[in-house]
Order: structure tokens, then sequence, then C-alpha cells
């Protein structure tokens, strides 16, 4: 039978045996302990019958001894502890000790031998005995500190205030990577331990996984994902959930490691922590949905499909819209008398009705009261700083929702987050100003591309997309922030197909951004334009109309000057422009035609579509103004 025993090299070796293990029952463990014990009495048995080497056999007896002794303790440990018992530690720490019981076995038996000539063969020296006692005594040293992690009953470790949360010292185990030892440590707490010492367990993984990616990796591998959202899901104190859901933030970094708390069932948890904790819980677990939705799309599908984008809106909303009307008037001076007449019933059937710091919103039918209950108070009260941290966060989890995602972004239209988003890019600055805006982009990204969500979202006459439109250009025309214009610039390109010909205000901002001084903003604001005069357009030539009219050749013909990408989309521009409006005179004035003549061939060789177009401008323009060229009139250019 010894000799179908496991040989463990290396505490690698060891922890892939643990691994293999991992998804076992306690009695699959008990099993594994019992025989190493039952090892140690054979070790016991063969040393009682060794013939030489007796006193180095002794010393090894000694030594098994000692082991056989404490691996009955465990045993017995892991008996009581069976229902909450983490046992990775245990697996890895046991097929080590059971290795060098197999290897003290292996030596003794063949000091029993009599027989001359087979001891001659058998090559035992003292150096064997010194070895292997070295490796008892860090069988020994790995056992003494798995009962201190585990008694904790004792006072004998586990994690104590004095030790920074480690237990009495490092494992031989562990002695080249002293953070698995800690990370056990940590993970057996949050197992096993009071909550006090759950939640300084979750806070110094929380830190561990700040340090570096092998120390995220290692929490991962050794099961510290489960516990985690075990503690968030008790809600036993605001401290707890925050501590883990840190943790869990920090680890989500990566889509391996967001695909293992999404295998542990942990979207559903997180989004019902999202709606029934305290502000400061919800700031934390608002940014792990935010984290896990960035890394992971399927997470991003899973956070969606459990209908997490309502709860986050409706926080976005709360207070957004206090002594307003649901739907806050995009142009109030349009509103008729009858309107207007309405809406003040209204307000006054609301003041009779709801406290003066409630919204006039029915609270019986609120979204925010559905989602805060009897909480609703309490987070009124709560501090500013506390609100727009939670805010800035759930912006930020939306705006990751919805990237690259037509259902998520149709979703938010539905729930009216365009208009939240609007009002608070319109109120608010720094972060949660800029992650809302991001949202809208993302938006209006998906709406160019899906004609379904362009119009149902951003029809004309919607008072949502008016109010994101406005807001839009406000950034372009007031604010003097490139990190606002270029997002703002990029969404009124993705709805140039939304807009009708006479809506010629969203035009002329983005001709002038066409003279910025910062090339990427110019850039930006070409590619925009570019969406609006391109044939997919059906309104191109009145586009390209409107911008000729706001003089918008001269500061393109100074983007030509520019940067590759500044040339690129410059010299797109600028032949849409020549092919829907060739007629124009601003063409020869602007001196377009040498302008287009004159583009590098190295530039044009590396993008076929812009030499097709450069090629097309150019055999227009000399059809419509033959006396630039008479001789060269109908021959295309380009094309040679």
């Amino acid at each position: 039978m010894t000799s179908n025993l496991p040989r463990i090299a290396d505490s690698a070796h060891a922890s892939q045996m643990a691994d293999s293990h991992s998804g076992d029952d306690g009695n699959r463990l008990q099993e594994e302990l019992s025989y190493a014990v039952l090892l140690s009495d054979r070790v016991r048995s063969s040393i009682n019958e060794s013939r030489s080497y007796k006193s180095e056999c002794s010393e090894v007896g000694r030594q098994v001894d000692k082991l056989s002794h404490m691996l009955r303790s465990l045993i017995r440990l892991s008996s009581s502890l069976s229902a909450s018992l983490y046992e990775r530690p245990i697996r890895r720490v046991v097929s080590e000790v059971s290795s060098n019981l197999h290897r003290s076995l292996s030596l003794t038996r063949k000091c029993k031998r009599q027989n001359f000539v087979r001891r001659l063969c058998s090559i035992i020296s003292v150096a064997d005995f010194r070895k292997l006692s070295g490796l008892l005594e860090s069988s020994i040293g790995d056992m003494k500190w798995v009962l201190s992690v585990y008694d904790y009953e004792g006072n004998s470790g586990y994690i104590g205030a004095g030790s920074g949360g480690i237990g009495i010292s490092l494992p031989p185990i562990a002695s080249n990577d002293p953070i698995l030892a800690w990370v056990w440590s940590f993970i057996a707490c949050l197992h096993m331990g009071q909550l006090s010492d759950r939640v300084e367990a979750a806070n110094e993984l929380a830190t561990l996984a700040m340090d570096n990616d092998r120390n995220k990796k290692i929490i991962v591998e050794e099961g510290g994902v489960g516990p985690l959202l075990k503690l968030l899901k008790e809600a036993a104190t605001p401290n707890a959930q925050i501590a883990a859901a840190t943790a869990l933030c920090n680890l989500s970094d990566d889509q391996e490691r967001v695909m293992v708390i999404v295998d542990h069932s942990g979207v559903p948890l997180i989004v019902q922590v999202l709606g029934d904790s305290s502000m400061q819980v919800q700031i934390r677990v608002a940014s792990l949905v935010a984290r896990m939705a960035e890394f992971d799309r399927v997470a991003q599908e899973e956070f969606a499909r459990e209908n997490v984008i309502r709860p986050l809106v409706t926080i976005l909303s709360f207070e957004t819209f206090l002594d307003e009307d649901p739907v806050p008037r995009v142009y109030p001076g349009k509103q008729s008398i009858h309107s207007i007449i309405q809406m003040n019933k209204e307000k006054e059937r609301g003041k009779n009705a709801l406290p003066k710091s409630a919204s006039r919103l029915s609270l019986a039918s609120s979204p925010v009261h559905s989602l805060f209950g009897s909480n609703k108070k309490d987070r009124e009260n709560e501090l500013p700083e506390v609100k727009i941290c939670l805010k800035t966060s759930c912006a930020e989890a939306v705006w990751m929702l919805a990237r690259d995602s037509i259902s998520n972004c149709r979703k938010i239209t539905e729930t009216k987050g365009l208009l939240c988003l609007a009002k608070l890019v319109e109120k608010e600055h720094g972060k949660l100003q800029f992650n809302c805006l991001m949202a809208l982009v993302e938006i209006t990204a998906a709406a160019e591309y899906n004609a379904d969500l362009r119009r149902g979202a951003f029809k004309t006459n919607s008072p949502a997309a008016k109010a994101v439109v406005d807001q839009l250009l406000r950034l372009i025309n007031e604010v003097d922030d490139s990190s606002l214009h270029i997002p703002a610039i990029r969404a009124i390109g993705c709805l140039a197909r939304t807009f009708p010909a006479r809506e010629t205000r969203v035009i002329l901002p983005l001709v002038t951004q066409l003279d910025s001084r910062d090339p990427s903003v110019a850039t930006e604001a070409a590619i925009s334009l570019g969406k609006f005069t391109c044939p997919e357009n059906f309104l191109h030539s009145e586009h390209s109309k409107a911008i000729i009219e706001f003089n918008g050749f001269p500061p393109l013909m100074r983007l030509l000057r520019g940067d590759e990408d500044m040339q690129l989309y410059g010299l797109e521009l600028l032949c849409y422009l020549t092919m829907h409006a060739s007629d124009s005179e601003a063409l020869r004035q602007a001196r377009v035609l040498t302008a287009l003549e004159g583009v590098d061939r190295s530039l044009i060789g590396q993008n076929p579509k812009l030499k097709e177009l450069i090629a097309t401008a150019t055999y227009q323009l000399k059809m419509y103004h033959a006396d630039l060229h008479p001789q060269t009139q109908y021959l295309p250019a380009l094309n040679e």
C-alpha cells in the first residue's frame, strides 16, 4: 500500500493536489487527515523495528509522534468546525505532511534490514536523516501554524491585532511566499471569525489586492471570492458590507477574476445589496458594478438581466428633480397658457399632499420611494459630499453598462435615464458631470448604429432628446475644457442623422471648433461634421451648404496643415463638402482644388477610401469650375 502513496516534491505540486480536491466535501478532508495519521503510525512501527541508525531513527520517531498528535488534534478541530471550515490551507499542509511521512517510512524501513549486502546497497547515510529531519521540522511548523489559525477560541493565533492581521508566525510552506500565508489567514477568518475579525480580514484582503495583480490572483485562486460575497450579503453592519465590496472591487480589474464573481452568483446578490443598503454601502457597490461591467461583457449582460439599471437611474434621479416637474421643461418660453395653468394646479395639489422636503412626484408611485422605502428621510439628511459620491459611482456604473451595448442603452432610455443624465450634466461639475456625459456618449454611439434606438430615444419632439442636445451644445459653446468638449462633440456627431435641415444651431459650434487650438478638439469636430455630410446622411447636401454658409472652409483648410489624423479627417470632410456643394463660389475662393491636388501621395496610399473620395471631389470641381483647368476638366484625378 505504501507504494501507492503520493510523492509531492514541492509546494507547487501540493498546490495542484489541493486544487484537484477543492470541490470535495468535508468527508474527503477527514479521509486525508486519517490517512496521514495512519501513515504516522506505520512510521512509528517501522522505527520500532529498526536495526541500524537507531539514534537517528529515534529522532525521526520523536518528530513523527509530534506530527501524529497534531494531526489528531486537527481532526477533532475540523470536525467541530465542519460547517464553516476553510479547507484549502489544511489540504496543502496535510499533502506536504503526508509526503514527508512517506519519505520517513521509506528511509526507516531500510534500517531494519540485517543483511550486510542489502544494507550496503541501500546507501543510507546520516545526511539522509538530517535532510529528513529538516523536512519533518518544517511539517511540524506548518501544523503548528494551521492549528494556530483554526483554533481561534483557544487564542492561539488566528488574526490578532498585535500581529497586524497575521497568525503567530509564517508557516515554512509559505516561507518563500508570505503573501500566501496571509491570504490563508484572512480567508479563514472570513469563514470562521467574529464579525469584527471578518471586517478586518476583508480590509486586509482589499489592501493586498491594491498592491499588485499577483496578490489578486492568489486571493481568487485560494477561494477568497465566496466568503467576501457572503459578508456582503449578510448586511450585519455597513462597515462589513463596505469592506467586502471594496475588496471585491479591487479584485475586479481582470476578466477572469470578474468571471469568478459571476460564477459565484455574485451579480444578483450585488444588485440586491445596491437596492437595500445605506448610501455609504451603495457607493462601493455601484463602483463594483462599474468595475465588473467594464472588464467583462458577460457581467455587463448579467447585470442588465438582473435589472440593475433601474435602481442606478433611480439613485441618480434622487433630489435631481426636487422642486421641478417630473419631466423638466426644456423650452419654458414655448408653453401654452393652458399648460401653465394645469402645472400650477398640480403644484398646489402637491404642496397640500406632500411634506415640504418631498418631491412633487407622488410618493406612492415614485421609483425613488419604492427603492429607498422608509430610509428616504435619512438619505435626505445625508451629507452632500456622500450624495455626490454616490451619484458619481452610479453614473460610472451606467456609463460602463451602456458601453458597446445597444440593449442596455435602450433600457437606460426606457427608465428616463436620458433626462436624468442631461440634468446632472447641467447642474453638476467634476467627475459626476464627466461620468454622466460619457454615459450619454455611449447611448448616442449606440443610437448612431441602431435605427430603432435612434428613432425611439432621439425623436425630434422628445423632451429628453432636446435636453441632451441642449446640454451638449452648452458644453461646446460655454465650457472651456477639452475633456468635456471632445465627448460632447462626439455625441453630437453620433446624432447627426437625427437633426432636420433647419436645425443649423448644431452646425455652427462644430464649425467653430474646427479652429480650436487643441488639435484633438479640432479633429473631433471634423469627424462629427463628416457624419453630417457623408452620403449615408439623407440631408448631407443641406448640412454641407450650412457648413459653407458658416464659413467652414478657412478653418478646414488650416486643419490640413496639422498632423496625420487632422489631415485625414479634414480631407474627408473637404471631399464631402466638395461633392455635395460643388457649385459653391466658396470652393473657388478657398482654392480647394489646389489643396486636393497637393495632397501627399503617401497619405492617400494608406487610405483607399480617401483616394476615391479625392478623385470624385476633384472631378466634380473641374466639372463645375472648368475655367480652373480647361485641358483636364473631364479627367478624374488620382486615377493614373
